[in-house]
């Protein structure tokens, strides 16, 4: 596949994919100032994509800028830095980036592309870190990157670090970008959002229970958030994911959501995608490792 975002020389390229928090319910705050939680993963057919080619100077280069964050900052040259320090490489990498997720989105872009570096390198370099390992690495980037590492649909607890796989319905999502990012960490200090909502059961879970916490306090915060919300419930029970500010309503058919889409002003991008239980990147992997 021709990507002009990822030259020729790129030896691997490989997804990384959104996911939807299909629900997020916020139990308690913890000691160290971290939230207990339980939410839903779900991953999308549809996300970034990285390029990797291999340097034999253990020099870790990622050639794609994204404005306003520094090049050692990134998550994905934090990601291939940790592993070289975890492997013991001396080997490198040269990195592009086709970014195509929107960041403050809370569809997991950055924590995604982690993952993706993560499991690209270890495959590119013969690490041969097991899944566990690499999970344990991407947990000390960010709580939701071990959910992209093992790249099934999961129940997650605790920060989100204790996952149960999960066997979802795979409905069509119409997936709202409002143009405005939303803190994570402002949401979660904020002294309006609900912290004592009794655990669930997977069970009733997975029988169509829960709802996002998050909400209120990103609707009275952000009103392009707001605003689409109120626009997209007109045609399907919307829904935000994670902090946002991504909102999403999910169809039995891609037609039903095209359909949604189009409807929808010039000034609010979106995107249709497949709900998938098993992320893309997994599925690039396993066709890698059979050849």
């Amino acid at each position: 596949m021709n990507n002009p975002a990822i030259p020729a020389s790129a030896e691997l390229i490989l997804p990384a994919p959104a996911k939807l928090n299909l629900m997020l319910h916020i139990l308690g705050r913890r000691a160290d100032g971290y939230h207990e939680l339980q939410t839903l993963f779900q991953f999308l057919d549809f996300g970034d994509e990285l390029g990797f080619a291999l340097r034999n100077d253990g020099q870790i280069h990622l050639h794609t800028e994204i404005a306003g964050v520094p090049h050692d900052s990134n998550l994905i040259v934090r990601a291939a830095r940790l592993l070289q320090a975890a492997s013991g490489t001396a080997l490198g990498a040269d990195i592009w980036l086709d970014k195509r997720l929107p960041m403050g989105g809370g569809i997991g872009g950055g924590s995604s592309d982690a993952a993706t570096t993560l499991l690209g390198l270890n495959h590119l370099w013969g690490a041969q870190l097991s899944e566990d390992q690499l999970a344990a690495l991407g947990l000390q980037l960010g709580a939701d990157v071990p959910v992209f590492v093992r790249g099934r649909a999961a129940f997650a607890e605790g920060v989100g670090e204790r996952l149960t796989p999960v066997t979802l319905e795979e409905p069509w999502f119409l997936v709202v970008a409002p143009q405005v990012f939303v803190s994570t960490a402002e949401v979660f200090s904020d002294p309006e959002l609900t912290r004592d909502t009794p655990p669930i059961k997977v069970r009733s879970l997975l029988a169509g229970g829960g709802h996002n916490d998050c909400l209120p306090v990103v609707q009275k915060r952000y009103p392009e958030v707001r605003n689409a919300l109120i626009l997209l419930n007109k045609f399907v029970q919307a829904k935000l994911t994670g902090t946002g500010a991504c909102i999403f309503g999910s169809f039995p058919n891609r037609d039903d959501a095209d359909k949604v889409a189009r409807q929808l002003p010039d000034h609010l991008p979106s995107f249709v995608a497949k709900g998938r239980n098993i992320s893309m990147l997994q599925r690039t992997l396993e066709a890698l490792a059979r050849k």
